[in-house]
């Protein structure tokens, strides 16, 4: 397939580009910014001028496009610009690919839907946490990423020939960041594990940014019709904790939650899609990052 990504240069994006191009397809990369270690097309569009992108599909007549360009950290920008930006990108991609019949498109939502982290409390319905569990956004960043999946769920509403899809890809970790460069909040890996506060907020989500890519490789060749404006979960099969989540979320006692348990369950792309990870913190920690480890995990 020839397959457009938007948001290429990004840290989940660099891992996207490298597992469709493994996996045999045609992949561009759609990007203000240069995706290093890359041999295939860049370009250079803004997505602000709808226009401009809507003729660029025209032209270039993709079978699929992945979605991935956004603000992507809450707080980052001013919360009207978080909110315009994410959303109105998110449309003028979906609305481009319905235009112009391209037969897949999945974007990138966020699991910061689900509204945890909330200055006025919050608690989960049930863990852990799946995509029937109600959202709950309460900043700008995570309304934006729930508008992400309204319109794919109203543009997979329009009609039929064009396949629409939405995946929440956990706190994404690329293969650098395991040998201590920083992640998207500024720390290390090894400083979320050793600080239990750091992940708390996010109740300890995380994913290899190969795995998520791996995701995103198995929905464009492998999601059906009735897929059609579905919505994933793609997470670990553990938590970024050195301690089990009964222990470190309150209200995650009763849950059994036990052991290394997450409290995301990626159990629907693996009944849908046979996706499942395969890395973790355990598997991919360098001894000399594993080294500075202060907890029962540490060895």
């Amino acid at each position: 397939m020839k397959i457009l990504v938007t948001g290429g240069a990004g840290r989940l994006g660099r891992s996207t580009l490298a597992a469709l191009s493994a996996a045999g397809h045609e992949v561009v990369s759609v990007d203000r910014a240069t995706a290093p270690d890359f041999d295939g097309r860049q370009v250079d569009i803004d997505l602000a001028h709808p226009t401009a992108f809507s003729g660029f599909v025209a032209a270039e007549a993709p079978d699929a496009i992945v979605h991935l360009a956004a603000i992507a950290v809450p707080f980052s920008a001013p919360e009207g610009v978080i909110l315009d930006t994410n959303s109105r990108l998110a449309f003028t991609v979906l609305d481009a690919a319905r235009e112009h019949g391209v037969a897949r498109v999945l974007a990138a939502s966020s699991p910061t839907v689900m509204g945890y982290g909330s200055p006025t409390g919050w608690e989960p319905d049930y863990l852990p946490l799946d995509e029937e569990h109600r959202a709950r956004p309460w900043n700008a960043y995570a309304l934006s990423k729930q508008l992400v999946e309204n319109l794919v769920a109203m543009f997979a509403r329009q009609q039929t020939s064009t396949l629409f899809g939405a995946f929440r890809p956990c706190f994404v970790i690329s293969p650098g960041e395991w040998s201590g460069e920083p992640t998207q909040q500024g720390h290390t890996v090894v400083d979320r594990l050793n600080d239990p506060s750091l992940a708390a907020v996010s109740l300890f989500n995380y994913v290899d940014a190969r795995d998520a890519a791996d995701f995103v490789v198995a929905w464009v060749e492998r999601a059906g019709a009735d897929a059609n404006g579905e919505v994933f979960f793609v997470g670990a099969a553990d938590a970024l904790a050195l301690a089990p989540l009964s222990e470190l979320l309150p209200y995650a006692a009763a849950t059994g939650l036990d052991g290394t348990a997450p409290a995301f369950s990626s159990a629907h792309a693996t009944d849908r899609l046979g996706w499942a990870p395969t890395r973790s913190w355990r598997t991919e920690l360098p001894p000399e990052q594993r080294a500075l480890l202060a907890g029962p995990d540490a060895s």
